[in-house]
């Protein structure tokens, strides 16, 4: 599985959470989830699961100064984007937006690093195996 495939995961995992739009995890069970509770707590678990999974091996690849340097490289792009007029932060939706895409790369970069780390180094890690 590619790097790309991680991060789109990682990205559909935060959307399906929160998102600026109506279809979201968390708008549908503040006005559905009374309703319709044992859906909101299957649901409920199958995103704390994925965040579960995302955040352990984020964590455990990365750590939390490599979360922090990933955040920061990201914050750095946003500012010369945003001081070379490519986009406008007023707009709270693109605010948004941004956050879940900085978060997703973050999320991304944390399931792949040693992949990424491999391809650069040419290290392999004890836990790489090879099926042949």
């Amino acid at each position: 599985m590619s790097f790309f495939l991680r991060w789109l995961f990682a990205l559909l995992l935060l959307t399906a959470t929160y998102n600026p739009t109506p279809w979201n995890y968390v708008r549908w069970a503040s006005r559905h989830g009374q309703d319709q509770m044992p859906l909101a707590v299957l649901l409920g678990l199958v995103l704390f699961v994925g965040y579960v999974i995302y955040l352990r091996a984020t964590l455990r690849s990365i750590g939390a100064f490599g979360v922090a340097l990933v955040l920061a490289l990201v914050g750095a792009l946003l500012w010369v984007l945003f001081d070379y007029g490519l986009f406008d932060l007023s707009d709270p939706k693109l605010v948004t937006w941004i956050g879940i895409l900085a978060l997703s790369l973050v999320l991304g970069v944390g399931l792949s690093w040693s992949i990424i780390r491999r391809a650069l180094s040419g290290q392999v890690d004890m836990d790489d195996v090879e099926d042949n």
